[in-house]
């Protein structure tokens, strides 16, 4: 949900009509409520972008403190000032776990974030990035050029279904990366059985896979949350849970899932190409490391609850 709130400045008379006095204009600003009347407010100086598209509400705005903000269907997808939190663990820690990631596939994603990660591991050939609603790349494009690498020719967009483009993937991958909105709309797909099935058939024998699975705090979506990690039991040999904190996401704490077909996240040879990694091309890196790796996978008693 999503609200505004301006005003422009105003004469308006005392009860005894004998003063007047000067209403200041109120600031705009950007509210999502995410339980009754509680949420988040970012101070909004600019409405940059806004359209209805055939499938959602885009919006960018430039605030007063995280850089420029897009929302969709008046819920926060990234910020210039904290998006590399999100695309660092929602892309590092599975690529890392591959031993050779070459084929890519990124399913959403359409600000570009999550590819500008995944393009900086030099084993990549190619990135498929499947994205539904054109308007979101251009809108990045324009307004939050950074975040992308549009211009790397590894990389090629894809505007269709995501669910589809996985069910019916001509090639193998070695890593696909759910890089979805929240679990309504065009999206509500991505949490369902048959997409990870899809996604299952479409990895290569040493395959592994990442998806966003949601804040833990919010109780509308720990049901599914749970759907998901007992889905991704079901179909992938190895599965786990492990988080991030965003300041701008619904009370800052994360979510992510991990399925392989059999590499545990946590084996020695994947915390050492993590460590070699990081050495070697990790200097962009502003939140992942080796540390952050193994604690991630680390849950509060009441989140490991909410998928035992």
């Amino acid at each position: 949900m999503q609200v505004f709130y301006c005003g422009t400045s105003n004469k308006q008379l005392i009860p005894n009509n004998k003063q007047a006095v000067t209403i200041k204009p109120m600031p705009l600003s950007y509210n999502e409520y995410y339980k009754g009347r509680t949420g988040l407010t970012v101070g909004v100086e600019e409405v940059l972008f806004s359209k209805q598209t055939p499938y959602q509400q885009v919006e960018i705005y430039e605030t007063d403190s995280w850089g420029k903000l897009m929302t969709i269907d008046g819920m926060v997808m990234l910020s210039e000032k904290d998006e590399f939190v999100y695309h660092e663990m929602l892309s590092h820690v599975v690529m890392f776990a591959h031993p050779h990631p070459e084929k890519v596939l990124i399913i959403g994603g359409g600000d570009g974030g999550t590819a500008r990660e995944v393009l900086k591991h030099p084993a990549v050939q190619e990135v498929d990035l499947v994205e539904i609603d054109e308007v979101v790349v251009q809108a990045s494009k324009e307004y939050m050029p950074d975040v992308g690498a549009w211009e790397d020719p590894r990389l090629k967009v894809h505007f269709t279904d995501g669910i589809t483009f996985a069910k019916e993937a001509s090639r193998k991958y070695d890593v696909i990366i759910v890089d979805g909105s929240d679990p309504v709309g065009p999206a509500e797909g991505l949490f369902k059985k048959d997409f990870f099935r899809f996604c299952c058939d479409a990895l290569n024998d040493e395959g592994v896979l990442s998806a966003q699975t949601e804040s833990p705090w919010i109780e509308e979506y720990q049901k599914d949350i749970k759907q998901v990690f007992t889905v991704l039991d079901e179909v992938f040999d190895v599965s786990y849970m492990y988080l991030g904190y965003i300041p701008l996401y619904p009370s800052g704490m994360w979510s992510f899932a991990y399925a392989s077909k059999g590499m545990d996240p946590m084996e020695e040879q994947v915390l050492s190409r993590v460590e070699k990694g990081v050495s070697e091309f990790g200097g962009s890196f502003k939140y992942y490391n080796r540390a952050v790796h193994k604690a991630a996978f680390a849950l509060p008693n009441f989140v490991a609850e909410i998928v035992r």
